[in-house]
């Protein structure tokens, strides 16, 4: 069957179309993409402006055009952090359900952590034994640890980077006070999370999913032999230490310039780097590896196991 996913994202509205039956890896059909970076549209009272809400409608109705362009058999689309938090996010639900037949799912920071987590066990296998999570999204980061499909802990907390980035960061390139008020708070926030992974195990395996993670890490990282023909990519909070302050002191608009940085996040790369950093330090973790599979295929699989 061919699937279709809408992301409604703090930073982008992704569609990314599947081919997928049960027991089957999906098989990436098409992609489609709108840079919003909502976080610049929120108004002081928490709301979205008008502005920002016609680009997510408008971005919602190109997805569904494009889903529909590609004939999905079902249509499975979701919406994070920005939605969620919004003071005026089950209205523009309510609006984009009404103008293009949407009915976008909301899910918790919890249930971001879990679907996400359910990806990378299957994308690592039962062999990983004990896995440590971190996904940082536009809006939150999520932290996931557990030996199962589902984690035996889960957790979401407002570090996201574009989030940290409007809220810490208001020149360009950010002052060192900025950076260190962010750092400040990245551990404040931390500190009171980690308290509900005391006890569990040690993680045999670290992993990092999503744009921003990976993104450092085609910056800062390496690779090594991976499983297969494939490589897998590797990022130390060593390397971190050493790169992020240096993105600090280069203006965004130069950032694309290095490596694995895109013009689309060329912004918030450096929230992102100082949040992950933190997360690194606060639950002891030297290195991390970096997982192709994230939120998106873990809606995906959660969907096809309810159909099995």
């Amino acid at each position: 069957m061919r699937l279709g996913v809408i992301d409604v994202g703090s930073n982008t509205v992704h569609l990314l179309v599947v081919d997928a039956h049960a027991g089957a890896q999906p098989v990436p059909m098409a992609s489609d993409k709108a840079v919003l970076r909502l976080m610049r549209y929120l108004t002081p009272e928490g709301a979205i402006s008008g502005e920002g809400c016609a680009a997510v409608l408008s971005a919602v109705q190109h997805a569904a055009d494009v889903a529909s362009r590609h004939q999905v058999d079902d249509l499975l689309p979701f919406a994070t952090s920005a939605l969620r938090d919004a003071t005026n996010g089950p209205e523009l639900l309510a609006t984009i359900e009404r103008e293009t037949g949407v009915a976008l799912q909301v899910l918790s920071g919890e249930d971001e952590a879990r679907l996400t987590f359910l990806a990378v066990r299957r994308w690592y296998g039962w062999s990983a034994r004990d896995i440590l999570l971190f996904d940082i999204g536009g809006g939150s980061l999520e932290i996931a640890a557990g030996a199962n499909e589902t984690p035996a802990v889960a957790l979401s907390v407002p570090l996201g980077a574009g989030r940290t980035t409007v809220g810490f960061l208001h020149h360009d390139p950010p002052l060192a006070e900025e950076v260190a008020a962010l750092r400040a708070h990245a551990a404040d926030v931390l500190a009171e999370a980690v308290a509900s992974f005391a006890g569990q195990p040690a993680p045999h395996h670290v992993v990092g999913s999503s744009k921003t993670i990976r993104s450092l890490a085609k910056l800062a990282g390496y690779t090594s032999d991976g499983f297969g023909s494939g490589e897998r990519m590797l990022l130390s909070r060593a390397q971190l230490a050493d790169w992020v302050p240096r993105l600090a002191r280069i203006p965004a608009d130069a950032r694309p310039a290095l490596p694995g940085i895109t013009a689309n996040r060329t912004f918030q790369i450096v929230a992102g780097g100082i949040v992950l950093q933190a997360a690194m330090a606060a639950l002891k973790v030297d290195e991390l590896e970096v997982s192709p599979w994230a939120l998106r295929e873990g809606i995906i699989l959660r969907y096809l196991d309810r159909l099995g």
